[in-house]
């Protein structure tokens, strides 16, 4: 029988978008147009917000990260508990898919 993974307290790795907001949050603080704006250049289409604010909302609930107010503007950042989970599931993401993101041509024998 496989030894299965433990499941990971940080991501939900099937959808990514936890992870991708976690990987953006580490390099500065954003609000949500700009997470939006920031995962659009990745993927080609920006997230709708009925998307994004409820994985924000649960990264919030699971203290993960910091939201505050600046005029009209909601900011997101890391917490402690955010910063130590990004640095786990980036460690997971490469255990799990390095692999995969490799250039085909280091895979060549």
């Amino acid at each position: 029988m496989a030894k299965r993974q433990p499941e990971h307290l940080c991501c939900d790795m099937r959808g990514m978008l936890s992870f991708m907001l976690l990987w953006l949050l580490c390099k500065r603080p954003m609000y949500g147009q700009e997470l939006a704006e920031e995962i659009a250049k990745r993927r080609g289409e920006k997230p709708n917000p009925g998307t994004i604010y409820p994985a924000l909302k649960d990264l919030h609930k699971r203290g993960l990260i910091h939201v505050r107010t600046e005029g009209r503007k909601t900011v997101y950042e890391l917490t402690k508990e955010g910063q130590t989970g990004i640095v786990e599931a980036r460690y997971y993401f490469t255990q799990v898919f390095g692999e995969i993101v490799q250039s085909p041509e280091s895979r060549r024998d």
